[in-house]
């Protein structure tokens, strides 16, 4: 009986360690296949036999049928992070190399989810300041250097923007609708202090750094590898922030455009 009870307790701390590595991945963009594959290699690994998992982009459901354990985990928040992705598939596999223990592996899944690691908010700004010309390049055919600087000045400060949104409020596609709108609106005045300027470079080129491309090739690694609901709803997801963006941009256009 005793043993039964320790045998257990074993099965749920591994559950909770394979939940919690598999929400963190989920949370940085992890394709739905990378997270399963990290969940049962952490379960294998520990000497857990017939586990089970079902992963979705809003939950992940898994069971160590030997023992008959199942527990749910929710994900509220999901975003672009492959650091994040990278350290926890690296973990796992120092935990199958028997470089860690599954307490070790805990403490450090723990210290990644109160501090996700990700880039300083400067440096993520200069980067958008650098792809959005970039960007603009790559997609523009008719394009004067005059518009350089102007979109990398757009495209930082519309990123700013947007982070300083993002961390202020929970409401989905908010943020993406009201920088679309910022910077639809600064482009527009630019334009008209500088009428060398071309507003539809400018644009493309800014809104290009918010574009979910990362979330759209995603979506579809997870259609063509058969997770039909996860690739669905990132694929939905996906949509729904592109029509934030061209929705944001439509608004500002609309508003402005004719009065100025």
């Amino acid at each position: 009986m005793n043993k039964e009870h320790v045998s257990q307790d074993y099965a749920a701390e591994v559950l909770d360690t394979c939940l919690k590595a598999g929400r963190l991945m989920i949370e940085g963009g992890s394709e739905t296949y990378r997270v399963e594959d990290t969940m049962m290699r952490i379960a294998r690994n520990a000497g857990i036999a017939g586990a089970r998992c079902f992963t979705t982009p809003t939950g992940i459901f898994m069971s160590l049928g030997e023992h008959s354990y199942t527990q749910v985990t929710q994900v509220k928040k999901r975003n672009i992070n492959l650091e994040l992705v990278d350290r926890v598939n690296e973990l796992s596999r120092e935990f199958a190399a028997k470089k860690i223990t599954l307490k070790e592996l805990q403490e450090r899944l723990q210290q990644i989810s109160i501090s996700i690691p990700d880039f300083p908010i400067w440096l993520q700004i200069i980067g958008a300041a650098i792809l959005s010309p970039t960007l603009m390049v790559l997609f523009m055919d008719d394009y004067d250097w005059i518009d350089f600087p102007a979109a990398a000045v757009i495209g930082g400060v519309s990123y700013a923007v947007y982070l300083a949104i993002k961390r202020y409020t929970n409401i989905r596609f908010l943020a993406e609708m009201v920088t679309a709108i910022f910077m639809g609106v600064i482009t527009i005045f630019a334009c008209k202090l500088f009428p060398k300027l071309i507003v539809d470079n400018i644009l493309i080129g800014s809104l290009m750094t918010l574009v979910p491309g990362v979330a759209i090739t995603n979506a579809l690694r997870d259609l063509f590898g058969g997770d039909l609901l996860s690739g669905m709803a990132r694929t939905t997801e996906a949509v729904l922030t592109a029509i934030a963006l061209g929705g944001g941009i439509g608004i500002a256009i609309k508003l402005l455009w004719g009065v100025m």
